[in-house]
């Protein structure tokens, strides 16, 4: 006991530091996001002149646009596929070639992404080649390489879910005769709710972070966010970008804290329902 009382104000510490190295830089972004000066390291008093500059720049706007699409279509087929691959990982354990499906679902997480992203460009110069489609590259061949990250790891989200469950609440079901699709979708797929929707949130994260992927799929007249602010950072930084970063993270922590609240609700709920069950199952 007294190690630990010794350890928790030194690791208490080291907390506070990890966490001040993480958020100053970000805190000091947006401060800097209204700066009246041209120069971002130089403070030249308050303006919210470049949220007005920001909104008015067409091609930031039209490279948000596309990156929301990209990133809502690329999570939606990600979440859709992921949970497929994740339940028969997760339920059918073994079967011919369940090794190698298990290490191609997996393998978009290990593989670097210009290796990934030059050997879907590849493979989209040849079909165009032998088939004319893709006829050019843009939102279709970022949303398949997108799409094709992003599945990887919601099936490891799903499956680590559904290893979680009890099996016996689905064996039950099908002894009562229920059928394996409604079973899936009346008692697994609830279970395994808040998995789904932390795999769209990190897909979706994954989708509007990539940079390196979308490099070798994008093609004329598909330029992302990502790209956009890093050829604005490579040519100097640029205050617009500070009140879009400052933006970005008004956003991204709204959404995090809606779905924390969202699952956190629909847990207790849960929780209530089952221990109303079991007192239930007790007075009878």
């Amino acid at each position: 006991m007294t190690n630990q009382q010794r350890l928790s104000p030194f690791l208490k510490g080291m907390l506070l530091l990890g966490l001040l190295f993480l958020y100053i830089p970000i805190v000091s972004l947006i401060v800097y996001s209204f700066n009246d000066s041209k120069l971002v390291t130089v403070w030249g008093g308050f303006s919210t002149k470049w949220y007005a500059s920001l909104f008015q720049n067409e091609q930031i706007i039209s490279a948000v646009e596309l990156s929301v699409q990209i990133a809502l279509a690329s999570a939606t087929a990600a979440v859709t596929l992921g949970t497929i691959a994740g339940f028969v990982l997760a339920r059918f354990k073994r079967f011919p070639g369940s090794s190698l499906f298990a290490g191609m679902m997996t393998a978009p997480m290990v593989m670097p992404e210009v290796i990934t992203g030059l050997s879907m460009l590849l493979l989209f110069i040849s079909m165009q080649q032998l088939i004319g489609v893709p006829a050019e590259r843009g939102f279709f061949t970022i949303w398949v390489g997108h799409t094709t990250l992003c599945m990887a790891y919601v099936s490891v989200v799903v499956r680590s879910r559904l290893l979680e469950i009890d099996q016996s609440l689905e064996d039950a079901a099908m002894d009562l005769g229920a059928r394996p699709l409604k079973i899936f979708f009346v008692i697994t797929l609830p279970l395994v709710a808040q998995a789904i929707a932390s795999g769209f949130l990190l897909s979706v994260t994954l989708s509007l972070d990539d940079l390196v992927m979308t490099a070798f799929l994008s093609g004329p007249g598909s330029t992302t966010l990502p790209q956009v602010i890093f050829s604005k950072v490579r040519l100097g930084l640029n205050p617009e970008i500070n009140a879009l970063a400052s933006i970005t993270v008004l956003v991204v922590g709204v959404l995090v804290i809606v779905a924390n609240y969202l699952m956190l609700n629909s847990q207790r709920k849960r929780e209530r329902a089952l221990a109303a069950a079991m007192r239930e199952s007790s007075a009878g």
